[in-house]
Formats: structure tokens, C-alpha cells, sequence
């Protein structure tokens, strides 16, 4: 019995520790137990009737004369879901850089509920958090032709607007989504089974309760709900939605602040974090879980695919079979595609898998082509150069080569079909682009152009290849294992194409993708690959035996299939 690769063992660890988070995870999600004395209990579960009130101020701890009214009930009900749309006048110091906070105050029916007569000591709870937040303007599109509409005061106003997004200083913006919970859940704990995470926002009365828990709600807590604030923004309408939450949706947002906390101390950008919160928020346990296992096995099949299209590519010799313009093609568009996410600020959990994607296009293509980096740093073709006059090459043979210049003639052939359709309508839609949609820079509609021509016909420069393959009835020289394992792959990002933050265009061509491997899936049942030869997906060395059971596999091939 042959012992296991290194490969699966590795993967099968992988899976176990993924299996255990989330269990641990599944574990927050479990009723607290009381295992102690004294037993606290939950202060709501007397069924208490609260009030509910909003005032706002500049500062944390303001005094009464500080503190504005923004909304008062007299019966809240803490069990239903509220939303509502508040107006909120903005001083002028805020408009000048500065903050504006948000307090948030439950009290007992009875209560006043006058900022300098709330009772602090009592049932009382008091939540303070920032209306506003710093942040770097983001970068505003306009025409870049002008809009004749507007005229020349809108062109005005429109530089006037480029000009404060690129000066890269941070500015007030204020929230205009503001989202906070309400600990529901009746539970009894004792001093010894208190979470940690919980700890320090537990306050015991005389009655041995636990006073409400008031949060905000980190998970919806986003960037694109912050909008600049300029001189002239006097008022501002804010939502805000309040949820009551349970005692698991609580821990793991507290474990998530934590996290992110330590996150930012270690260098990651605030735009990162914020797109882990969309993946958490308004998610049930089992979908939460779901989404956790599936990502982790994108990462592995990932780091399989990778690793395979390397080795088979590492080895390979002869190239006969695999069309040169497409992986060229593949090289380019994936320049392109990166530089284009890089502009639109994508989450670096796209970008990091885009980027190594694009390291091994460029690899491929060095292979493919030949080429070698001297110390000069000059690039130039390998010498292993045919003499046509003798028919000899220098540790390539010459039947090989006939094999590649027959593939070189059907891709070159593909390609000229195609040129024909794929010119014209870049152009076409690049002008389209140019005159009647906004851009921010013409270095961004320059990236937009070449990568809605990337998405747009991506499908058909994957046509030379199987233009190819109909050719030569053959697709024994595919990396087969790391196609299917970008098969996989592409199925999942279907999948988070709808979570994780993304322009509209990629998201379009995760769909894209299907289409192309069910066609190459479709050849390979159609030119089937001679069992007796080795898998040319494996770890490979070709020599000149392997070469020629490489050229008998297609020659088999070619006979069944007449």
C-alpha cells in the first residue's frame, strides 16, 4: 500500500482545522449555564417596560447645555425591530473636521428623560458611539469630455470635486446608516461561566441582574454608509435600526471587534476589514459555517491548482497542442484584470489570488515563448534554435517541432477568425465608454476599456485553444488536474461573486468561466486521451520517449475518431 503524498496530507490537516473552528465557532451559538452561585439573571426577563431615547452631541461626555434632542418613546418595544429616519442639525465645528456622537439611552417607563436628570447608577443605560468617522475622500467620476448639459460652470464644479478627492488627507464623514442591538436572550450565568469577551460590558444591580446590554452593531457598522461632510452640510438625515440579538450574535460580534482590532495593529487596511463584516453580517450560524468551509476549500483548491499548473509546466518540453496566442492572451488580460482591481479599490482577498494568478501567467508564457532573462536584463530566445537546413535543433527534436509549427499554423489560423469581430467591437465600446459614462481619470477609463473588452470577449480568446484541440482532435497536452481544480474554483466564486464587494464585470465573468469549462469538458469526452500513456496533468519529465508516446497518444486519437 503506497503511503500518502505530502499534498493530502496537508489538505486532510487543512480540513481538520477548519472542522474545528467550526465547531468552535457553533460553540458561541450555546445557551449559558449557570454552574455557580450566585446566579445572575437577565434584568429583562421581568418583562420590564423601557423608553427609548436619542440626543446628540460633540463630545463623548458633553454637559446638558451641550446635548441636542433627536427622539424620545415613552413605550419601546425592545422585542420587534425599529427603524427611523432622524434628522440631525451638523454645528460648524464638525463641518470644520470635527465630531458629532450619537447617544443611545434606555431607561424604565417613569424615568425622566432630561439629559441632566438621567439617573447613571440606576437601570439606566447610556451607549455612546461616533456619528462620525476620518476617512480619505473617495476619488469622484465626471465625463471626461465635459457634459454639455451642464456647461461650462458643471465642468467647473466638477474639477473643483477631483481636486478635493486627490489631495489624500482624511476628512469628516458622517454615518448615514446607524446600527445598534439589545441583548434579548433570558439566560443565567454565574460569576465563573462569564465569557471573557462579555465581561467588561456586564453590570449587576442590587437584585443580583444583569443590566441590558446596548452595542453597536460592528458587523453593518460600513464604509460605503460614510458620506463626506462639507461646508455646506447644515443637516443630515441619518436611519437609524435598531435588532434585538442573542447571546451567540453578540459574542461573535464582540470576538470580530477584537480581531479586527488586532488586524489593524498587524497593517491590514480598514477597507479589508470592512469586507470580512459583509461576509458575518445578517448571516444565521449554519449559513455563517457554510460560508467558512466553502472559502477554505477555495484557498486549498487554489493553492492545488497553483501547485499543479507549475509542475506540469516546469517539466513541459514540447508545447505541441497548446496554443501560444492563448496563453499569451491569458497573461495579458490578467495584467489587466489586476490593475483594473487594484483602481477600484477590490478587497485584497480578490487581489491576492488575482496577483499570484498573474505571476504564473507570465512564467507560462516565458516557457511557451522561450525566453530567457540574461544578467543584462535583455530578454532573448533560449538557444535552442532549429537549423532548417540540416532539419537539426539542439535539445529539441525535429519531429517535435513539426508537431508545434502544425499547432502554431491552427492557432495563428483561430486567431485571424477572431480578429475579425473582437477589434471592431473594442473600439466600439471603448468610444461608447469615452462619451457618455463618467470616469475618474483617463487612466481609469484607459483600465476600464481594456478589461470591458477582457470580460466582454474573454470567452472568445479561449476559442484559439479549442480551435486547437478541433484540430488536432486531441487535448491530451491540457493540464487536466489543474483545470478541474479551477473548475471547482469557478463553481465558488459564483458563489461569493454575491458576498464579497467586486465591480459588476467580474462578477459577470465568474459566470463567464462556467461556460468556457463545460465546453473544454465536453472535449475532453470527445477526443478521449489514450489510457496506456501518462497523464501529461502529472509530474512529468518529458524526455524524447515520452515526447513520441505524446505524438502516438493524438495519432491514436485521430484514428478513433475516423
Amino acid at each position: 500500500m503506497a503511503l500518502p503524498s505530502i499534498s493530502t496530507l496537508l489538505g486532510v490537516a487543512f480540513l481538520a482545522y477548519i472542522g474545528h473552528s467550526i465547531y468552535q465557532m457553533s460553540q458561541l451559538f450555546t445557551t449559558l449555564q449557570c454552574s455557580g452561585v450566585p446566579c445572575y439573571t437577565s434584568f429583562l426577563a421581568d418583562r420590564p417596560r423601557l423608553q427609548l431615547a436619542l440626543f446628540s452631541s460633540l463630545s463623548r461626555s458633553p454637559i446638558a447645555t451641550e446635548v441636542r434632542d433627536l427622539y424620545r418613546a415613552k413605550r419601546f418595544d425592545y422585542d420587534q425591530n425599529f427603524q427611523h429616519d432622524f434628522e440631525v442639525d451638523v454645528p460648524l465645528r464638525t463641518r470644520r473636521n470635527g465630531s458629532l456622537h450619537l447617544h443611545v439611552v434606555l431607561a424604565l417607563e417613569g424615568e425622566p428623560l432630561e439629559w441632566r436628570s438621567l439617573r447613571r447608577d440606576g437601570p439606566t443605560v447610556v451607549h455612546t458611539m461616533s456619528l462620525t468617522d476620518y476617512m480619505v475622500p473617495r476619488a469622484e467620476a465626471f465625463k471626461l469630455l465635459g457634459d454639455s448639459e451642464k456647461g461650462a460652470e458643471g465642468d467647473v464644479q466638477e474639477k473643483e470635486k477631483k481636486k478635493s478627492s486627490t489631495t489624500g488627507r482624511p476628512s469628516t464623514h458622517i454615518r448615514s446608516n446607524i446600527y445598534v442591538t439589545l441583548l434579548t436572550d433570558l439566560f443565567s450565568v454565574s460569576q465563573a461561566d462569564v465569557p471573557p469577551e462579555m465581561a467588561p460590558l456586564i453590570r449587576v444591580n442590587r437584585n443580583q441582574q444583569i443590566l441590558p446590554i446596548l452595542q453597536t452593531d460592528t458587523f453593518n457598522t460600513r464604509l460605503k454608509d460614510l458620506v463626506p461632510v462639507t461646508r455646506n452640510t447644515t443637516e443630515f438625515t441619518f436611519s437609524f435600526h435598531y435588532k434585538p440579538v442573542g447571546v451567540g450574535k453578540l459574542r461573535l460580534m464582540l470576538l470580530m471587534e477584537h480581531a479586527t482590532q488586532a488586524l489593524l495593529t498587524i497593517g491590514f487596511a480598514t477597507k479589508d476589514i470592512d469586507e470580512v463584516k459583509g461576509i458575518f453580517s445578517d448571516t444565521n450560524v449554519y449559513l455563517l459555517c457554510g460560508t467558512i468551509f466553502v472559502s477554505s476549500i477555495h484557498m486549498l483548491f487554489d493553492f492545488l491548482c497553483f501547485k499543479n499548473e507549475v509542475t506540469f509546466w516546469r517539466k513541459k518540453q514540447s508545447y505541441e497542442g497548446l496554443s501560444s496566442r492563448t496563453t499569451m492572451w491569458r497573461a495579458f488580460s490578467q495584467i489587466v484584470i489586476f490593475f483594473y482591481l487594484l483602481d477600484e479599490n477590490t478587497s485584497y482577498l480578490v487581489l491576492v489570488s488575482v496577483g499570484l494568478g498573474t505571476l504564473i501567467e507570465l512564467w507560462k508564457c516565458k516557457k511557451i515563448l522561450r525566453l530567457e532573462l540574461s544578467f543584462s536584463g535583455l530578454v532573448r530566445r533560449k538557444l535552442e534554435q532549429v537549423d532548417l537546413r540540416n532539419g537539426n535543433q539542439a535539445g529539441v527534436q525535429s519531429g517535435q517541432l513539426a508537431e508545434e509549427q502544425k499547432t502554431d499554423q491552427f492557432d495563428r489560423q483561430g486567431m485571424r477568425y477572431l480578429s475579425y469581430l473582437l477589434y471592431p467591437l473594442c473600439i466600439c465600446g471603448a468610444v461608447y465608454s469615452l462619451l457618455y459614462q463618467p470616469h475618474r481619470s483617463w487612466y481609469s477609463w484607459t483600465l476600464n476599456s481594456l478589461v470591458n473588452g477582457v470580460y466582454a470577449f474573454g470567452f472568445l480568446f479561449m476559442l484559439p485553444q479549442l480551435f486547437v484541440n478541433y484540430k488536432l482532435k486531441s487535448v491530451a497536452a491540457l493540464p487536466w488536474r489543474a483545470f478541474m481544480y479551477k473548475a471547482f474554483n469557478t463553481f465558488i466564486d459564483d458563489f461569493f461573486a454575491f458576498i464579497i464587494t467586486m465591480p459588476t464585470a467580474h462578477r459577470v465573468a465568474c459566470l463567464r468561466d462556467d461556460i468556457v469549462f463545460i465546453i473544454y469538458l465536453y472535449q475532453r469526452w470527445l477526443y478521449p486521451v489514450d489510457k496506456s500513456r501518462l497523464d501529461t496533468g502529472l509530474s512529468i519529465s518529458e524526455t524524447p520517449d515520452t515526447t513520441n508516446s505524446s505524438s502516438a497518444s493524438i495519432a491514436v486519437n485521430r484514428k478513433k475518431r475516423n
